[in-house]
């Protein structure tokens, strides 16, 4: 690895760092495919083991022989020795990353990797049966999560619509502990998100279409009639305000998880779960 102690933290060489946005490393560096930033050497790891080539990394001095060490070695794995040696590795004391970067980094690390180009909407959903839809989803700490759920509880991938949040930002990337470099997903483009388009893409894949929403005709998620199907595609709707109500009329079915206590819903990352779980089965 070139160690490159940080002396001057206005060197333009840690922009990315800390003074470039994540939209910002997505449009304006590596223009074909942008690259990202990944956080902590668990998140790190899986990044690398799925295939993403690791461009720069920042690492507190303290956790150069620790958390960074499997980073470094997985490098070398899957690289090789020259590419490991290759990659700049900034270094610097605690309180020095933690003011160039306005916050303590978890576990201590940062590294920029490129992005891989997306697949196209339909080259993702051959051979999946089980997909999540997250529509309009904006939170990253959600995304992350439900991503995680998806991953863990059996299906296939994730599909976003344009609006949604990108997975491989920061937050979304850190609180899925990694599993978005565990189960394929992509992001629709502009005009395949809008309205129903999407929704009557999937149907035409031969998608049984399940709209997350509590409505007069919802159905309780663990009615059978739903599992049958072969293929389904569960939507999620953001946060507060759920899915439009054209696509809650266009989905195949409508589907509600019971409550008690009064209480009238779950957060949409708890709710993915509850359904990812019930309709695996």
């Amino acid at each position: 690895m070139t160690k490159i102690e940080i002396t001057d933290i206005n060197a333009p060489e840690l922009d990315v760092f800390a003074r470039i946005s994540e939209a910002q490393l997505y449009r304006a560096y590596e223009p074909d495919v942008g690259i990202f930033l990944a956080e902590s050497a668990n998140v790190i790891l899986r990044a690398l083991e799925a295939g993403y080539e690791p461009l720069s990394m920042l690492v507190e001095t303290e956790r150069l022989d620790t958390e960074a060490g499997p980073v470094f070695d997985m490098i070398e794995k899957l690289w090789g020795s020259e590419k490991r040696d290759s990659i700049p590795v900034y270094t610097a004391r605690r309180e020095i990353v933690t003011e160039l970067t306005g916050y303590t980094l978890v576990r201590g690390l940062w590294m920029t990797l490129r992005r891989k180009p997306m697949v196209s909407v339909e080259e993702f959903c051959k051979g999946k049966n089980r997909i999540t839809v997250l529509f309009d989803v904006v939170n990253p700490t959600n995304v992350g999560a439900i991503i995680r759920s998806a991953a863990a509880l059996g299906i296939d991938g994730a599909l976003l619509t344009h609006a949604s949040v990108d997975p491989l930002t920061r937050r979304s990337s850190r609180v899925s502990m990694g599993t978005v470099f565990q189960i394929p997903w992509t992001k629709a483009g502009r005009e395949e998100s809008e309205g129903t388009n999407l929704l009557r893409t999937l149907q035409s894949y031969g998608y049984k279409t399940v709209a997350m929403a509590l409505t007069e005709d919802s159905v309780g998620i663990d009615d059978p009639e739903i599992r049958k199907h072969d293929k389904l595609a569960i939507i999620l709707g953001t946060e507060g305000t759920g899915l439009p109500k054209e696509v809650i009329s266009v989905s195949d079915y409508r589907v509600m998880i019971p409550m008690h206590h009064g209480v009238d819903s779950l957060n949409v990352a708890a709710a993915s779960a509850v359904s990812f779980w019930e309709l695996s089965k």
